[in-house]
């Protein structure tokens, strides 16, 4: 009888030890499976923190917006530098920035310029309003590694397009002439900040590339030709002060 009980036992030890072992492993899969597809799995608390504080740096250091005014001096090269004098113009502008590096901008410039044109015997005076809408991004370059005294300065670099809208008005001629073209500029610009970064004023220089649609023929005023075949582009030297948001 005792050797029955023991066979017994021995029977049902071999048989029930092999189901908890494969219980046991298909929990651990189980587990595993699970962690696997866990979508803390990869969570990263470095990169939580860099994003906060960037965006610290941002709203302490940073602006959204910037509104404010520009004055400059604009002057023409090639034919249209001999023909058209220099002259000061204003405008407005907005800024909008993405980040601290990075921002768009919307600007509206124009300003008044003779001309004089001596050619073939005859001399023709007059003068032009050159209007532009343009369209820029703003890249600030870093200067944090820069020596302290100049690390509060925001230098960047712009370019864009402009839609520049140009009024010709002849001395001695009836009515006036217009027209417009497409520009493409780029340039260059610091900005320094005042009153605690409230407000700034900043210098800038661009040249624009820009093809009036006279550009290839002889122009005509009051139907006579002049023996002046007007091509050039622009630059400008503005300054700016601006109210930061």
């Amino acid at each position: 009888m005792k050797k029955l009980v023991c066979i017994t036992f021995l029977l049902t030890s071999l048989i029930v030890s092999p189901v908890f072992a494969q219980e046991d492993t298909s929990v651990h899969i189980a587990q595993f499976e699970e962690d696997n597809y866990d979508p803390f799995v990869d969570y990263s608390e470095f990169e939580q923190v860099t994003e906060e504080e960037a965006d610290i740096n941002f709203f302490r250091n940073g602006r959204f917006l910037s509104l404010g005014a520009l004055l400059g001096y604009r002057f023409f090269t090639n034919i249209l530098g001999e023909i058209y004098d220099g002259g000061f113009g204003g405008g407005i502008f907005l800024s909008y920035f993405f980040d601290l590096r990075f921002a768009i901008q919307i600007s509206y410039f124009t300003g008044d310029h003779t001309f004089k044109i001596n050619e073939n015997g005859s001399e023709f005076t007059g003068t032009i309003s050159v209007a532009q809408t343009a369209f820029d991004i703003k890249y600030f370059l870093n200067t944090q590694n820069v020596t302290r005294g100049l690390a509060s300065v925001n230098p960047y670099l712009i370019f864009g397009l402009a839609s520049v809208n140009r009024t010709s008005r002849f001395d001695g001629a009836e009515g006036f002439s217009r027209d417009s073209a497409t520009s493409f500029h780029g340039g260059i610009g610091i900005e320094f900040p005042l009153m605690r970064n409230k407000m700034f004023f900043g210098l800038e220089g661009q040249y624009q590339f820009v093809q009036f649609e006279d550009e290839s023929n002889e122009l005509r005023i009051d139907g006579e030709d002049t023996g002046v075949f007007p091509k050039g582009d622009i630059v400008k030297f503005i300054g700016s002060i601006g109210i930061n948001f």
